[in-house]
C-alpha cells in the first residue's frame, strides 16, 4: 500500500493561517514536526473534548479551559505533563480564549507549536479534519477509463487495443459521464470509500483511435462529464480467446481486485466481434447494484438447486 505523504505543522499553519486567522504564540522551533496517517484515521487526527489524545492536534475551547481551571494547582501541573508526554503535532486555543501560562511555557520547552483562533472549536475541528482527510489520503494512480454508469463509479481496465476509450465513448452516448480516460487519479478519502478524479491536465478529454482527442463537455455538454466518482466496480476487458483458458463459466466466488487496501467488486469481460460490450457493462453494473443491495443472483440460483435436487 503506498505510503502517505508526511505533512508538517508549518505547512498546516501556512495553509489555513487566513482562512482560520491562526495566531502562533510558543513553540517557534515546532514547525517541522510531521503530521501522518491515513486515511483511515486522517479525520481522527484532531482531538476534542477528552483531555489527552496522544498523536493528534489538540483543540481546546471553553469546555477544556474551564475543566483545566477548575484543577488544583498540583492536578494542573500533573495533566500539563500527561498532555505534552502524549507529544501532539500541535495545540490550537480556539474562541480567542486565554492560553494558561504553564501550558505556554511548556509548548516552548517541548517544541509543540501553539496557535490561538477567534473560531469555534468545533468549525476549526471539522474544516481541519476536512483539511487533513485531503491531505493524508492515500493516492494512486491506474490505467484504465473512470466512468459514471448509473451513478456507479465503474474503472474499465484492460490492455492496449481492446476499446476501452471506444467502450467510454458508447456509454458517453447512452447518457453515462466520462470521470477521466487514460490515467485515473485515486484517493482513499474513508475507512470504506475510494475516490476517483481526472489529472487536470486530461479533463474532459477522451481519446479514440481514429478520431485523436475529443473535448467530451464540449461535443456532449456538461452533463456528459463528472469531477470526482466512488469507485465501485472494475470491469475488465480481456481477449474472449484468453478467457476460454482460464475462466469458468459460472464463478463460484465473488471477484475482487485490492485498491489502496480496500477490496473492490471486479467483473471480466470477454471482448469478441459481435458483442455489444456497452450492453454488457451495463448489466454488470445494474447486478452490482443488486449485490450491494443484498440481493445475490448466482447465490439464489444455487438455492434454487438445491432444494430441486432435494424434491427428487
Amino acid at each position: 500500500m503506498p505510503p502517505t505523504t508526511p505533512l508538517t505543522i508549518q505547512q498546516l499553519f501556512d495553509d489555513n493561517r487566513e482562512t482560520l486567522e491562526l495566531g502562533w504564540f510558543a513553540g517557534f522551533s515546532g514547525g517541522d514536526r510531521l503530521i501522518s496517517g491515513d486515511a483511515a484515521s486522517a479525520a481522527d487526527q484532531v482531538g476534542h473534548l477528552n483531555w489527552i489524545h496522544p498523536g493528534r492536534i489538540q483543540v481546546f475551547g471553553h469546555q477544556e479551559i474551564a475543566y483545566y481551571r477548575n484543577l488544583k494547582v498540583q492536578s494542573r501541573g500533573y495533566q500539563t505533563q500527561m498532555l505534552m508526554a502524549g507529544e501532539p503535532p500541535a495545540l490550537i486555543i480556539a474562541q480567542g480564549l486565554e492560553t494558561p501560562l504553564d501550558i505556554m511555557t511548556s509548548c516552548d520547552e517541548k517544541n509543540i507549536p501553539l496557535f490561538s483562533t477567534p473560531l469555534p472549536a468545533a468549525q476549526v475541528i471539522d474544516y481541519l479534519r476536512i483539511y487533513l482527510s485531503k491531505k493524508l489520503a492515500q493516492r494512486i494512480t491506474m490505467h484504465g477509463v473512470f466512468m459514471d454508469v448509473l451513478g456507479v463509479g465503474v474503472l474499465i481496465t484492460g490492455e492496449s487495443g481492446l476499446g476501452k476509450s471506444e467502450l467510454g465513448l458508447e456509454l458517453i452516448s447512452r447518457s453515462h459521464g466520462l470521470v477521466a480516460d487514460d490515467a485515473v487519479e485515486f484517493s482513499r478519502i474513508a475507512p470504506n470509500m475510494i475516490e476517483g478524479r481526472c489529472p487536470a491536465l486530461l479533463q474532459n478529454l477522451l481519446e479514440v483511435r481514429g478520431l485523436g482527442l475529443l473535448d467530451i463537455k464540449t461535443i456532449f455538454g456538461e452533463t456528459a462529464v463528472r469531477r470526482k466518482m466512488r469507485l465501485k466496480l472494475i470491469v475488465h476487458l480481456v481477449r474472449r480467446s484468453v478467457l476460454e483458458d482460464h475462466m469458468e463459466r459460472l464463478p463460484f466466488d465473488a471477484q475482487t481486485e485490492d485498491v489502496l487496501g480496500l477490496p473492490v467488486r471486479k467483473v471480466i469481460i470477454p471482448v469478441a466481434a459481435g458483442r455489444n460490450i456497452a450492453v454488457l457493462l451495463e448489466a454488470a453494473v445494474r447486478n452490482t447494484i443488486l449485490q450491494l443491495r443484498g440481493i445475490d443472483t448466482l447465490e439464489e440460483f444455487m438455492e434454487r438447486q438445491r432444494k430441486a435436487m432435494s424434491e427428487d
